[in-house]
C-alpha cells in the first residue's frame, strides 16, 4: 500500500492486511467446518485439513487475480517497494501485510496488487510477466476457485458421487503438485535465491509455498482413495 494511503488509514476505520487475510481464510474453513458438523454430527481431521487447505487457495486465487488485472501497476509499484526497503530495511511484504487497510477499500484489486510489488523484492518474477511464476500463480487464480469450490461442498455434504468428486480432486490437485514443484525449480535455476537472505528463501519460498504441495499430496492420496473405495470413507462418511 502506498504510505500516503497508509497514514489515511490511520485517521478512518481499518484492519492490519494480514489480520484480514487470516480472518477470511478462518470464516471460510470454519464455515465448512462447521456446516460439515451440522449436517452429519461428526468431525474428520482430513477433511478439517482440506477444507482449511481449500479456504487458503481460494483467499489466495484473489491475490492471483489482482496480478493479472494490475499487472502495469505491479511493474512500476516494484520500484517504489524497492526504495522504500532500502529506506527502511524492513522486508516490504512485512511492511505490506502489517500496514492498514481502510474498511471500505478491504476488496480493491489496487490494494491486493501491492503484494506482489512487495513480494516482487524477494522473487522479481511477480514484476515481470514473462516469467513462469507471474503467469502460473495468473493461471491457479482463474482456473482453480471452481474446482476448489466444488470439492470444498463436495467434501462437506458427499453430494457428489465420491468417483466424480475423486476425479475432480486427483486433477486438481496433481496440478497443484507439479505446478508449485516448477515454480520452486524455475526459482532456484533463476538462481533468484543468490539475491536474498537464506532466511528469506526458506520463509518466503520454501515455507509459504509448501501448503500447495503438502495439502495437496494429501488431497491427492484422499481424492485416490474416493475413485478406489467408491465412498466417503476416508473423509470419515
Amino acid at each position: 500500500m502506498p504510505q500516503r494511503r497508509a497514514d489515511q488509514a490511520h485517521s478512518e476505520a481499518a484492519i492490519p492486511a494480514w489480520l484480514f487475510t487470516i480472518l477470511v481464510i478462518v470464516v471460510l474453513a470454519s464455515a465448512g467446518v462447521f456446516a460439515r458438523y451440522w449436517a452429519r454430527g461428526d468431525f474428520d481431521v482430513v477433511h478439517a485439513l482440506l477444507i482449511s487447505f481449500f479456504s487458503i487457495n481460494l483467499a489466495i486465487c484473489y491475490w492471483e487475480v489482482c496480478l493479472f488485472l494490475r499487472r502495469d501497476r505491479i511493474e512500476l509499484r516494484a520500484e517504489y517497494w524497492r526504495a522504500r526497503q532500502l529506506e527502511t530495511g524492513r522486508p516490504a511484504a512485512v511492511e505490506f501485510l502489517t500496514a492498514r487497510v481502510p474498511l471500505r477499500r478491504l476488496l480493491s484489486s489496487t490494494v491486493w496488487a501491492e503484494v506482489w510489488a512487495a513480494y516482487s523484492q524477494i522473487d522479481g518474477s511477480y514484476a515481470d510477466r514473462r516469467t513462469y511464476g507471474f503467469n502460473v500463480d495468473i493461471a491457479n487464480g482463474f482456473v482453480t476457485p471452481v474446482p476448489t469450490l466444488i470439492l470444498y461442498a463436495a467434501f462437506t455434504f458427499d453430494f457428489l458421487p465420491a468417483v466424480v468428486a475423486g476425479i475432480v480432486g486427483a486433477m486438481m490437485f496433481w496440478q497443484l503438485t507439479y505446478a508449485t514443484s516448477v515454480y520452486w525449480v524455475s526459482f532456484f535455476v533463476a538462481n533468484r535465491q543468490a539475491r536474498i537472505r537464506p532466511r528469506d528463501t526458506l520463509v518466503y519460498i520454501w515455507a509459504l509455498n509448501s501448503p500447495w504441495v503438502l495439502f495437496a499430496l494429501l488431497g491427492l492420496w484422499a481424492s485416490v482413495r474416493l475413485i478406489v473405495d467408491g465412498d466417503y470413507s476416508v473423509l470419515g462418511y
